[in-house]
C-alpha cells in the first residue's frame, strides 16, 4: 500500500496551544460548511487527549450548533449505565451538554451489542460525515481498532477485544484505578467508516503518543499501525504538542 500523501501537522507551544489551534480549524470549517448546507455531521472522540481542543471548540463564536449533528467514535462495553468512564458520558459532560446540538447519537450497547452496532451503523449511513475530531492511541490504534487493524473493514461498527497496550493506556490515562478495572471488549467505528468523512481533525498530545506518532509518520501504511492510514486521507490534520513531536518535526501549517 502506498502513501497518498504527506500529513499537515501543527506544533503546538504548548498543550493549550495545541487545542486551540485545532479548535479554531475544526470551527473555520463548521462555519464554511454551515453558510453552505442545511447542517453539518460530526464524529468526535472521547478521550483526555481531546479535552483541551474541545474545551476551546466550545467557546468558538458563530456555530450554529442546533445545525450540527454528533456521533461518538467507540464505546466500552460491560460497564454500568451510569460508569463514569463511558465515552457517552464523558463528551456528555465535555461538550454535548453545554451545546444546543440538532441531535447527539451515543453509542448505547445495552444487553445486545451485535444489534446496536447494526443501528450505530444505519445511523451513520444516513448522510455523509463531514468532520471527525480523533486522536491516535499509544499503540498506534484508530478509535478501538488495535493492531493488527483491518483497514479495508467492511463492517462500519463492531465489537473488538482491546489489546493489552491500549487496556494499560486508559490506567496511565487516569481513566481507570487498575489493568483489571478496564473492559476487555468494545463497540468501535472501524478505520474505513473513521476515513470515510471530508475532513480529519487529529489531536495527539503527550509523551507516551510521540513513538505512535513518529510510526505514523514513518512506519509502511498497514495493520500493524493502524494510524498510518491517516496518509491516505485527502484532508487530514494532525496536531502535536512538545512532548509527542519527535525530533526534527516541525510545524507545516
Amino acid at each position: 500500500m502506498e502513501d497518498s500523501k504527506t500529513l499537515p501537522i501543527y506544533v503546538g507551544s504548548s498543550r493549550i496551544d495545541m487545542g486551540q489551534r485545532a479548535a479554531s480549524d475544526v470551527a473555520e470549517e463548521l462555519r464554511r460548511r454551515l453558510a453552505q448546507q442545511l447542517g453539518v455531521r460530526m464524529i468526535f472522540a472521547a478521550a483526555p487527549s481531546q479535552t483541551e481542543m474541545l474545551d476551546a471548540l466550545a467557546e468558538q463564536p458563530g456555530i450554529d450548533w442546533s445545525r450540527v449533528t454528533a456521533f461518538h467514535m467507540d464505546e466500552y462495553l460491560g460497564l454500568a449505565e451510569n460508569a463514569p468512564q463511558r465515552f457517552g458520558l464523558w463528551l456528555r459532560h465535555v461538550l454535548f451538554d453545554k451545546l444546543p446540538f440538532a441531535a447527539v447519537h451515543l453509542i448505547e450497547p445495552g444487553d445486545d451489542a451485535e444489534a446496536a452496532a447494526v443501528e450505530y451503523a444505519k445511523k451513520l449511513g444516513e448522510a455523509p460525515i463531514d468532520i471527525v475530531c480523533l486522536g491516535i492511541g499509544a499503540n498506534g490504534h484508530l478509535a478501538f481498532n488495535d493492531p493488527p487493524a483491518d483497514l479495508n473493514d467492511p463492517a462500519s461498527v463492531k465489537i473488538v477485544y482491546l489489546d493489552h497496550a491500549c487496556r494499560q493506556q486508559q490506567v496511565d490515562d487516569k481513566c481507570f484505578r487498575t489493568f483489571e478495572d478496564v473492559p476487555e471488549r468494545a463497540l468501535t467505528l472501524t478505520i474505513p467508516r473513521l476515513l470515510a468523512a471530508d475532513r480529519l481533525y487529529c489531536c495527539v498530545p503527550g509523551t507516551i503518543k510521540r513513538e505512535a506518532v513518529r510510526r505514523t509518520f514513518t512506519d509502511p501504511i498497514g495493520p500493524a499501525c493502524p494510524a498510518t492510514a491517516l496518509r491516505l486521507h485527502a484532508h487530514c490534520i494532525l496536531y502535536l504538542d512538545p512532548d509527542s513531536a519527535p525530533d526534527r518535526v516541525a510545524t507545516s501549517l
